[in-house]
């Protein structure tokens, strides 16, 4: 009998890679993430599309490079990367190179154009889009003691959980910048120290173009005061449980993540204002067309309500879109992060 199924307690850090990422975790499952929530790429291709014009935009603001990186994090079984490439016009598809990266083994039917890979490239002229990505890199629960004190929530396989030991070292200043929690008892915090790390590092490895990060966010002075950490199984929102049956995700302190890779030209926006700027508005086809040319009214009746289920309020829309380029103008329109706490992006 494994630690693990005799009931062993460990930081939901170590309980959620184990259970998202291990031999028989979450993300090795057969039916993949689609057969559990649904993401931006799922709802519509226009997201995809809206994705790919922005690789346009970066190929221009490169000034047409010989080879084109597109870099797909956690791409799940390769949707975004598959439209993203049959819609670019052909010039640029001939320039492209496309990188999946995920812990999953590569999908039998995908497009050969794309490489499968478990690690971004080491290096990189394009874009790199990590579309829901950060929400999945596994982090530290903390939670306020009745004396007053900040300590490690400790879960089972099964989803109990106790309190640990105080919060310390790295963890401990990352709190009191990004997530201060006072004293009052049970207050809870995520410690998004990791998520910065490893965007620090896919942004690394970007020598010219633009990185992006589009995620359930949230910033510092809209934090909420029990945390986010929660699970999704068959559609559903569920309890977090670190047993490899559901997906355990919380939301992205993007401001943090924008703070470790500090770099000029950094927005943080809303998905909302973001695909608008890239020609996705839910806007409703005139009525004349109903009339003229009924056909086409239907296919932009139902074009406009995809997009407006990927800006709408209270919904997708919402997400938080941290955008960095390295070396180039930011080709997005939007206010400059200043480096200080941010309000709601957007």
């Amino acid at each position: 009998m494994t630690a693990e199924s005799a009931g062993e307690w460990r930081g939901w850090r170590a309980a959620a890679q184990a259970a998202l990422y291990g031999p028989d975790g979450f993300y090795h499952r057969p039916e993949g993430p689609a057969g559990h929530f649904r993401t931006s790429v799922l709802a519509s291709p226009l997201f995809a599309d809206a994705v790919a014009r922005l690789l346009c935009r970066v190929d221009e603001t490169l000034g047409r490079p010989e080879t084109l990186d597109f870099v797909d994090m956690a791409a799940g079984r390769g949707e975004l990367i598959t439209r993203v490439l049959t819609v670019l016009p052909a010039e640029v598809a001939a320039r492209t190179r496309a990188y999946a990266v995920e812990v999953a083994g590569r999908p039998e039917a995908l497009d050969h154009r794309i490489e499968w890979l478990p690690e971004p490239p080491e290096r990189i002229t394009g874009l790199l889009f990590a579309n829901e990505w950060l929400d999945n890199v596994p982090l530290e629960v903390v939670e306020v003691d009745p004396a007053g004190v900040p300590r490690l929530v400790l879960v089972r396989r099964d989803g109990a959980e106790r309190l640990g030991e105080p919060v310390g070292g790295a963890e401990a200043r990352w709190l009191a910048r990004w997530w201060p929690l006072g004293e009052a008892q049970g207050a809870r915090a995520e410690i998004g120290l990791p998520r910065d790390e490893a965007w620090a590092r896919a942004v690394a490895a970007l020598e010219r173009g633009l990185a992006i990060a589009a995620d359930y966010a949230h910033t510092a002075r809209t934090r909420p005061p029990f945390g986010t950490l929660t699970g999704f199984r068959e559609g559903r929102e569920t309890a977090p449980v670190p047993d490899g049956s559901c997906d355990i995700t919380a939301h992205v302190a993007l401001d943090a993540c924008a703070t470790a890779c500090a770099l000029p030209g950094t927005l943080l926006l809303t998905q909302r204002a973001a695909l608008r700027a890239l020609g996705i508005t839910g806007a409703r086809p005139p009525l004349a067309l109903a009339s003229t040319r009924p056909a086409e009214y239907v296919r932009a009746l139902a074009s406009a309500g995809e997009a407006a289920e990927l800006t709408a309020k209270g919904g997708l829309g919402d997400f938080g879109w941290l955008v960095q380029p390295v070396g180039i103008p930011n080709p997005l329109d939007g206010n400059p992060l200043d480096g200080n706490p941010l309000d709601e992006p957007g």
